[in-house]
């Protein structure tokens, strides 16, 4: 279910979303199941297209909920980021990049201090801080239809996405 991996299989992508082969930063892959949200058919008194089986899809992609499991699973470190490395038939895989705030490595480091400096950073993966967290909460668009998408989803009486 989790295994921490000495580099990452895929240098490329975990350079890109952060990665630095340096003391402080761990890579964990992980295994999460694959498929949508399939309703079961109800069997009651009611119009065929109000049954609702089809595109029901998950408030959480696949991938928030990867970086989810590793951060209880490592209540020290905080997600950096993730990225996809596989799938087959039944689950997909991810490699999640883990930093040690307390290190004094990434402590000194001028592009990942951030993450040593006060609470503000803990619990990263929960609360949707992460690039997988962003695009779930649909901060990365810009322009029209993306007004009601900030400060958060549910303000603005819940009019967001």
């Amino acid at each position: 279910m989790y295994q921490r991996i000495e580099r990452p299989t895929r240098i490329d992508a975990a350079r890109r979303v952060g990665y630095k082969a340096k003391q402080g930063v761990v890579v964990v892959r992980t295994r999460v199941r694959r498929g949508g949200l399939r309703k079961s058919k109800v069997h009651m008194k009611r119009k065929p297209s109000k049954s609702g089986i089809k595109k029901i899809t998950m408030g959480k992609s696949i991938q928030r909920m990867a970086e989810e499991r590793v951060n209880r699973r490592y209540p020290n470190l905080e997600v950096l980021n993730s990225y996809w490395v596989g799938q087959d038939g039944k689950n997909k895989f991810y490699e999640v990049i883990m930093l040690d705030p307390s290190h004094p490595v990434i402590k000194s480091d001028k592009q990942l201090g951030w993450v040593s400096s006060g609470n503000s950073h803990r619990g990263r993966a929960f609360r949707g801080k992460t690039s997988a967290g962003k695009r779930g909460r649909g901060l990365l668009n810009k322009g029209k239809g993306a007004e009601k998408l900030r400060p958060s989803l549910k303000a603005n009486k819940n009019r967001g996405k």
